[in-house]
């Protein structure tokens, strides 16, 4: 083989994935990604298993490299390893997909399976950086409201890889005859149809109904400068900015929302002074206030909650984080990566929570999602099943210097936001801070590192969408049944052209 050619078959694959990772915040072009999936299935044709494997390593390299690039904030090493690994999901997704006639759904069915595998795991998954984020902006948007994420991943995957396997079909339109290929330009236009229907499907499907009333909100970002960790901007400064800024809101309001761990205590959160200046900021504004809060357990161990004062000042509801960031609040494995890392950035692991996010207010049944996991679609809806009306997003991504992982994460409140037909409201003390409604339309957002207050008059909504009454199972089995089925069929095609099987006159 020339090395002309070895060097295409390797950057093909490679520029795929690059060009889903430019699909994403905050580049966004959404379109950019079903050209890197078309990109991505044009160059495995004709390649053997472990060719396939090795492409769609490559195609998960171009995508996770940029995609993932906010974790060299935590570790390098751990930055590598996390894009290897899931690259090597990638991998084994195109090493399966088989040929012949099904090769359209069942490739677009074994990359969801490996996005889906991704969200979920190592140390309970990583998804940002996942290809759903850039289609935020899309068409096709709206079938969150039925199958979450997954069934929007699937079919992005299904429009990439069917507009890639027209490329293919019309590459080879002449067949030995000289007459036209048509089959393989029939299949991937019909593809192309059913992404089109279920674009249509979502755009029509319930989306929380109708307000049932409404709350007058105040969003409270403190400002300052970002990309600096807890040890160059002590906590009692990010506290005294969130004081500050809250001096700026005005009654009446019903609902005042500060982000996540701005206040930060070595003790008890009640009968500490913070506790009791919290108290009376609910008090003399009359409103609901929500804030985010570390407790130090220990020299080890702390808690990361979300906590709510009712307007005569009394504390009324806890949430402690259920789902931690993996080497930014706690390490797993903590005695392993010690001998490889340098963990001092570290020091204490987060104490794991539990519930459903539900919190039960005095301005109203609100679900928390606290900063990483608004990624996480099945946190959005176990909030919203226990009676949630409103979604509430305290965060905080100031340690990074870039606009990368705050804009990945206002998509990820977007797309949460669709999927359960419910208005949310974003906090960060140096952004972003947004309000978004029901539709994923962001109506107010804050700039970085500014101090500021948002006010909005904000719905409750008690309707449900599809994805809430049925979750990721139905989309993730169809996609498995897919895979069986064309495994099944491209085995039938092997056993027709074998040698010796052919029936009298064939």
């Amino acid at each position: 083989m020339k090395r002309t050619e070895r060097a295409l078959q390797a950057l093909a694959p490679l520029g795929g994935g690059a060009l889903v990772a430019f699909s994403l915040p905050p580049f966004a072009p959404w379109p950019l990604a079903f050209c890197g999936v078309a990109l991505l299935t044009w160059a495995l044709r004709d390649r053997s298993a472990g060719g396939r494997a090795i492409a769609g390593f490559l195609a998960g390299v171009g995508q996770l490299v940029v995609g993932l690039a906010w974790a060299d904030k935590f570790t390098f090493l751990g930055y590598v390893a996390l894009v290897i690994l899931q690259s090597a999901m990638f991998a084994v997704a195109c090493a399966l997909a088989p040929r012949g006639r099904a090769r359209v759904p069942a490739l677009a069915a074994l990359l969801t399976l490996a996005e889906w595998a991704r969200e979920s795991w190592p140390f309970g998954g990583v998804p940002p950086g996942g290809i759903a984020l850039g289609q935020v902006g899309g068409p096709l948007v709206g079938t969150a409201r039925i199958g979450g994420t997954v069934l929007l991943v699937a079919v992005t995957y299904l429009g990439g890889v069917a507009l890639g396997d027209l490329a293919v079909a019309w590459h080879r339109r002449k067949q030995a005859h000289g007459h036209a290929n048509y089959r393989g330009l029939i299949g991937g236009c019909l593809s192309l149809v059913l992404v089109v229907a279920l674009g249509v499907w979502g755009a029509l499907a319930p989306d929380g109904g109708p307000a049932t009333r409404t709350l007058r909100v105040a969003i409270v970002q403190g400002g300052g400068r970002r990309g600096l960790s807890e040890l160059q901007v002590p906590p009692p400064v990010v506290y005294a900015a969130a004081i500050r800024a809250t001096m700026l809101v005005r009654p009446p309001v019903d609902l005042v929302v500060w982000p996540e761990d701005v206040v930060a205590l070595s003790q008890p959160l009640e009968g500490s002074p913070q506790g009791a200046q919290l108290s009376e900021i609910a008090r003399s504004l009359h409103t609901t206030l929500v804030a985010g809060v570390t407790e130090t357990v220990s020299t080890t161990k702390f808690r990361n909650e979300v906590v709510a004062y009712s307007p005569s000042g009394a504390l009324v509801a806890v949430f402690e984080k259920v789902h931690r960031v993996p080497f930014g609040e706690y390490v797993p494995w903590r005695s392993f990566f010690s001998h490889l890392a340098n963990l001092q950035a570290v020091p204490r692991d987060a104490i794991a929570g539990h519930g459903t996010g539900m919190m039960a207010t005095p301005a109203g049944p609100v679900a928390v999602l606290v900063s990483y996991e608004d990624f996480f679609p099945d946190r959005g809806r176990s909030g919203v099943r226990a009676g949630g009306r409103l979604i509430l997003v305290p965060t905080n991504t100031s340690s990074y210097s870039s606009e990368q992982a705050p804009s990945q994460e206002i998509a990820a409140s977007r797309l949460q936001a669709i999927e359960e037909g419910r208005d949310l409201v974003q906090a960060a003390p140096t952004g972003y801070s947004a309000v978004i409604d029901n539709r994923g339309n962001v109506l107010q957002q804050t700039q970085l590192s500014v101090a500021a207050v948002l006010r909005a008059t904000v719905p409750l909504r008690d309707g449900t969408t599809i994805y809430t009454r049925i979750g990721d199972a139905p989309t993730i089995l169809f996609a498995l049944c897919v895979v069986l089925a064309s495994w099944a069929l491209a085995a039938l095609e092997r056993r027709r052209k074998a040698p010796g099987l052919a029936g009298p006159g064939q």
